[in-house]
């Protein structure tokens, strides 16, 4: 630094100071970036894999009749209600029995909804609609009074099946056989009179 006066020389480090300055404050600004990047790149990745996880939910039809404005045969999603199926159908019609239905209850696939008129016997149109297939009662939506119907099926059995169902959808009649009470002569007795859809 012999040849250069003391000014110079200040004027030279002061230059050197404020391209290694911002240098440095390149170098950290790029660093960060690339961190935010990195960030960025692991986030899409995260969700992608959460949106692969997410599965479609199971596609059902079902029929809806009776006192809606639109019958007909409508495609529906597992956990979809009775509600959803009505309106579907385009609503209950003026002369709609409403509660003559479980408005909250799950639909399945292939299941008929006959939504009752007023004024009718609802009770028995319900039976029809929900509980009964080739004269066959449905035992995932009977009532009480037709499963007592059923031979060698009393009150108390009657209960725990109504019991069982509120947690377990019987998938197939068998199913039954998991009840308290209901053994292998018992279903023998009972097999050809009752369905599960």
């Amino acid at each position: 630094m012999a040849f250069f006066t003391k000014k110079e020389q200040i004027a030279i480090l002061s230059i050197v100071f404020i391209i290694v300055t911002v240098f440095g404050v390149k170098v950290f600004l790029n660093q960060d970036s690339n961190k935010s990047n990195v960030a960025e790149i692991k986030g899409l990745i995260i969700n992608e894999n959460i949106e692969v996880a997410i599965e479609t939910p199971k596609e059902l039809i079902i029929h809806v009749s009776g006192e809606v404005n639109t019958p007909g045969i409508y495609r529906m999603y597992e956990g979809d209600r009775v509600i959803d199926a009505i309106k579907k159908a385009g609503g209950f019609t003026t002369k709609a029995y409403q509660d003559g239905l479980n408005l909250a209850k799950k639909v399945y696939d292939e299941e008929k909804i006959v939504v009752p008129i007023l004024g009718e016997n609802s009770t028995a149109s319900l039976e029809f609609s929900n509980n009964q297939i080739s004269g066959k009662i449905n035992i995932n939506t009977c009532t009480k009074e037709q499963l007592i119907l059923l031979p060698g099926i009393g009150d108390v059995i009657a209960d725990r099946i109504i019991a069982y169902r509120k947690d377990t959808r019987f998938s197939k009649i068998e199913d039954i056989l998991n009840v308290s009470g209901i053994g292998d002569a018992k279903f023998e007795g009972i097999k050809d009179l009752i369905s599960v859809n």
